[in-house]
């Protein structure tokens, strides 16, 4: 069998880090000296940007497409989408609104020279990475094709409410509740392309590579965004998508090609693909082994990677949204989770909790829309709460367990509203 049959993170990710502190993985571009002196220096720092490769070009913002204030929110080279924009969307988020996650900036690719290049010694024949077997945008598109809808949510959404309701300090972008989209991808499956390319039996790991500039931070260039995959995982579900919501992927979503990995979290849905090692031995970078991972000292000292995502909820309303007294409302919002669809969503605005009603089909791997009725008696700050369960019996708590770099917050968000 090919690879190691991890296809769980968590599983994945013990395993490969016990092997790379052993010294029997490798991560090309940083010792383990140095990253556990990246490690050491708690918080991420400020990013300056590297060299690009000679085929891209860095967009003359971080950010290609209109950002317009009533709906997104701007925290330099990332964007993210306000919930009320959402509201009357139907159940594709659209690119428009779609929020952005930027390491660097947006290269501008072109599409005519990009190439997608596989090399390692987990391919028939060890390619190097100066002599790789070559895929064009051409020959992508004339592979079979698959279509999937699923979610891509940044592992820090709803970072911000550590700090605004738990009262404790994080680090990272303050992302709200609005670091998620929900696309139709279609693509090539990476299985298909790693046949293609001669994918041998003893391959045990992939390591996809974005073709956006360095990524720069404590004065140490950690080089290209990448995240390792294992092989069973790459075989089982990973999308090499070329198309978002009917259309050639835009620049700020990852043109020409981009990673989609479902159920695990976005940073392993690597954009603006370039290139991709296959390896007969384990693979770490810097994007498994020190960041994306639980730290604190509730936590072991290498941390805990951060898996699959948790279950949210939110309201397609502003903060402070104003309401009529005694006037008839719905409240509407959508409930996700990692773990596949969602079971029951219940709403409180003061009067206990009631079920909400759900809208329309969901897909596995994307949101539950849902709405229910209220109509509120005196005047006032209220405050709403939404609440969901999960299809594995998994519901959102009241808090959610601190970790110093704000990841996977899945608690009961507390919404302020006016009735007037």
């Amino acid at each position: 069998m090919t690879g190691t049959g991890l296809t769980d993170e968590a599983t994945y990710d013990r395993t490969r880090l016990a092997r790379w502190h052993a010294g029997e993985a490798r991560a090309d571009g940083i010792s383990r000296r140095g990253m556990l002196r990246l490690a050491a220096c708690g918080s991420l720092a400020l990013t300056a940007f590297g060299t690009l490769p000679p085929e891209t070009a860095s967009a003359a913002a971080p950010i290609v497409k209109p950002l317009p204030p009533e709906i997104f929110e701007v925290y330099g080279t990332n964007a993210e989408t306000r919930w009320e924009a959402l509201s009357g969307q139907g159940y594709l988020t659209p690119v428009e609104r779609f929020f952005v996650r930027n390491h660097t900036a947006t290269p501008s690719i072109d599409v005519g020279t990009w190439r997608l290049k596989l090399f390692g010694t987990g391919l028939r024949g060890a390619p190097t990475a100066d002599r790789p077997i070559e895929f064009t945008y051409r020959d992508l598109l004339r592979l079979p094709s698959e279509t999937i809808t699923a979610a891509v949510e940044c592992a820090g959404n709803g970072r911000s409410y550590f700090t605004s309701q738990q009262g404790q300090t994080v680090s990272g972008t303050a992302w709200k509740l609005g670091a998620i989209g929900v696309a139709r991808w279609r693509g090539v499956r990476l299985s298909t392309v790693l046949a293609r390319a001669g994918l041998t039996r003893h391959a045990v790991d992939v390591l996809p590579e974005g073709l956006d500039a360095d990524y720069i931070t404590g004065g140490v260039n950690l080089g290209k965004v990448r995240r390792p995959l294992p092989v069973a995982k790459a075989l089982q579900d990973v999308l090499l998508a070329y198309e978002m919501n009917g259309h050639p992927l835009p620049p700020d979503h990852g043109h020409p090609v981009r990673l989609v990995v479902p159920s695990w979290i976005g940073i392993s849905s690597i954009k603006w693909l370039g290139r991709i090692e296959v390896s007969e031995t384990p693979l770490v970078s810097p994007w498994n082994t020190r960041y994306y991972r639980l730290l604190g000292p509730d936590y072991p000292a290498e941390g805990t990677v951060v898996t699959r995502q948790v279950v949210k909820s939110a309201f397609e309303l502003p903060w402070n949204a104003e309401f009529a007294a005694g006037g008839r409302h719905v409240l509407r919002g959508r409930s996700w989770s990692g773990n596949g669809r969602i079971r029951r969503v219940e709403v409180d605005a003061g009067d206990g909790w009631r079920q909400a009603k759900f809208v329309g089909a969901a897909a596995d791997r994307g949101w539950q829309r849902w709405e229910i009725p209220w109509r509120p008696g005196v005047s006032g700050v209220r405050t709403l709460r939404a609440r969901a369960t999960d299809i594995a019996g998994v519901t959102q708590p009241d808090v959610t367990p601190h970790n110093t770099q704000g990841y996977l917050f899945d608690a009961v968000v507390r919404h302020p509203v006016r009735v007037v």
